[in-house]
């Protein structure tokens, strides 16, 4: 994957300073789903387009979309002019640029029927004449499969090349999305990166592109497998070291220098007190909530039958995660609240 980076990088800088050697057109933005994620990446993007540019937002909660607005309006010093529209075709209708950000793949369907719907009946007008294709980035985390069939009726619904639609789920949580820290792994052509890295970046700090299209995603499902796993297998480690009577700060420290280190147990340990800045550490709140980890273990799942790939631990991760999240003391937490459904001390 560094290869990769390394190979097309060059080639960016060298976009790059053409396009400032040039006049710049005002651009058109549009933001769709504002949950925990999505608000706060919009209202990066926002801030750091140019006040010539415009950025229309929607989400289903239109009092989210007109609070953030109004905070886009009052709080941030310059950026792109913002405003809230009707529904999801009216965001997108004038939009060079569109970003999605839903919960799951039927959302993502339906946002993108209403998307091209819209645009029936401009398409042989307006649509074939823009100075540029209309680049659609959707950040959502759903299987691939989805995701292919998606990007096939953007290419049906704008031929010859007019819209373009890529994947970009990203790592980093609620705070690396209000940080503008995240990392988004990308599944595109190599030649939509000059046009797409620089508005994740504005979102995030890194992106890494996995291949063509729907690769982001994959390699997205692939990671939150693992870090399923691990959570799972970190609190049953920690709750058995406890039960020894072992100090569980001494064991997380035993185990973040040998090799059981992982990033449940350095950053996210499920021990409420060994990580001050960790969820446990503030009864489970906030973080990645349980149910969000239940559904990417789903769609990680279907992603491995529908490529023959073997997952043996799998259905029973998915078992302890749909457990937990039926008991009323983990419902709505962060993921790690596995430890308390183990019975683990507090």
């Amino acid at each position: 994957m560094k290869n990769t980076i390394r190979l097309w990088r060059p080639a960016l800088r060298a976009q790059r300073r053409a396009f400032s050697s040039s006049s710049r057109r005002l651009d058109n933005y549009a933001f769709i789903g504002l949950g925990q994620m999505g608000y706060q990446m919009a209202r990066n993007l926002q801030s750091k387009l140019a006040p010539t540019d415009t950025i229309r937002v929607y989400d289903i909660n239109k009092a989210a979309a007109e609070r953030l607005v109004q905070e886009m309006k009052t709080q941030q010093a310059g950026g792109a002019a913002a405003q809230v529209a009707r529904n999801a075709g009216d965001a997108a209708r004038d939009a060079d640029t569109v970003v999605t950000c839903l919960p799951e793949p039927k959302h993502v369907k339906a946002t993108y029927d209403c998307i091209l719907s819209t645009y029936e009946g401009i398409q042989k007008g307006e649509l074939l004449t823009r100075p540029k294709p209309r680049v659609f980035i959707d950040c959502s985390t759903i299987d691939p499969t989805s995701s292919r069939e998606v990007a096939a009726a953007v290419t049906a619904a704008l031929p010859n090349g007019r819209g373009k639609f890529v994947d970009a789920p990203m790592s980093g949580g609620v705070v690396g999305a209000t940080a503008g820290t995240l990392t988004f792994m990308l599944g595109a052509p190599q030649c939509l990166l000059p046009r797409v890295e620089p508005i994740l970046l504005r979102m995030g700090k890194r992106v890494l592109h996995c291949g063509p299209q729907g690769a982001g995603l994959s390699a997205k499902l692939a990671n939150n497998y693992l870090l399923a796993i691990e959570n799972i297998a970190t609190a049953e480690a920690m709750n058995l070291g406890v039960k020894w009577g072992l100090d569980p700060k001494v064991l997380a420290s035993v185990i973040n220098v040998s090799t059981g280190k992982c990033w449940p147990s350095e950053i996210n340990n499920p021990v409420p007190g060994v990580v001050e800045t960790a969820p446990a550490s503030r009864d489970y709140e906030g973080g990645f909530g349980i149910g969000l980890m239940r559904k990417d273990l789903r769609l990680a799942m279907l992603a491995a039958k529908e490529a023959g790939a073997e997952l043996p631990l799998a259905d029973k991760a998915s078992e302890v995660y749909e457990t937990a999240e039926q008991q009323d003391s983990c419902k709505g937490r962060d993921f790690s609240v596995v430890y308390r459904w183990l019975g683990g001390k507090e």
